[in-house]
């Protein structure tokens, strides 16, 4: 109980810090860019003519909103993350208890068991449905917390209070609307753990030496760049699934000429392939312009 509590706090404290970097990043997703580009270098140095990074365009948001605007969608994403952290606890907790009987009378085939790759299956595997149960029921809170982040584009106010978002939601797409974008989030969540682990699990067996003293070391620092490759590796289906979550649900930010609109997520990938926006939101500093591309800019902003 005190580790789930612990964990809860933990989860709580990095959503509040981490809050402003998403509703930015949410925004530059959808196509939104209220500041025009500027000149500046690059990392080596060279002159380019790059988009408003983080900070510039966090302090935009501030300045209409004030510094509490950066933390618009804060409370559906903690009810998120709460009750996500509860359910995946809850899940691996039955799966322990499930095991505990099969381990009495089998120690030493359990030894060799946890040393093979089947062993790496198996907890994926657990650890899939976890998250897979995790992020089915979160999902409506995060429909509701990338609706009412969208919304700043238009300066609605559809998609204010929790009770009036799901109210909201359900009188006018029922069910179905809480559940927007949820395929593409699932599959990217499960091809990222699966690929994550299978690599981790390949160099701590065949490219790091056994005998190192700092090896324990040494896998936790794989497991932290495989998870970063894989995250890296399946971003679009984030990009995807988010777009999806505010495709026509009635604000300006889910309508052309900022985000088209979409018949399925997988039109709305195809799409973005042939555009070439697949990428669009994954880095928020040094935003280079692409070639030929163009942006909707906030017209009151040059006026």
């Amino acid at each position: 109980m005190a580790d789930a509590a612990s964990q809860v706090l933990l989860g709580s404290g990095l959503t509040i810090l981490s809050q402003p970097l998403m509703y930015v990043k949410v925004l530059i997703q959808v196509g939104y860019e209220p500041l025009p580009p500027t000149i500046g270098r690059n990392i080596f140095g060279r002159q380019v003519c790059q988009l408003p990074g983080l900070f510039c365009y966090a302090q935009h948001i501030a300045s209409i909103d004030g510094r509490r605007g950066l933390f618009t969608g804060l409370t559906p994403r903690l009810c998120s993350g709460v009750l996500g952290t509860v359910v995946h606890g809850k899940v691996l907790q039955y799966y322990q208890e499930s095991e505990k009987p099969e381990e009495l009378g089998s120690v030493t085939v359990q030894k060799e068991y946890s040393s093979s790759f089947d062993r790496v299956i198996k907890e994926t595997t657990r650890e899939m449905i976890a998250r897979s149960a995790a992020t089915l029921i979160t999902h409506p809170f995060h429909v509701i917390t990338l609706r009412s982040m969208v919304q700043f584009i238009g300066r609605e106010s559809k998609y204010c209070g929790l009770c009036d978002s799901i109210v909201t939601i359900y009188r006018e797409e029922g069910i179905v609307g809480f559940f927007a974008g949820l395929i593409p989030r699932l599959l990217g969540d499960i091809i990222s753990l699966w690929l994550c682990n299978s690599l981790a699990y390949l160099i701590n067996t065949y490219a790091l030496d056994s005998g190192v003293s700092t090896m324990n070391e040494m896998k936790s620092y794989s497991q932290a760049v495989t998870g970063f490759f894989a995250s890296m590796l399946t971003y679009p289906f984030v990009l995807v699934s988010n777009l999806m979550a505010v495709n026509n649900c009635g604000l300006a930010g889910g309508s052309p000429p900022y985000s088209s609109i979409y018949t399925s997520w997988i039109d709305c990938w195809c799409m973005l392939q042939k555009a070439g926006n697949m990428s669009r939101g994954n880095s928020l500093f040094f935003r280079k312009v692409p070639c030929g591309k163009t942006y909707c800019y906030d017209l009151r902003m040059l006026i």
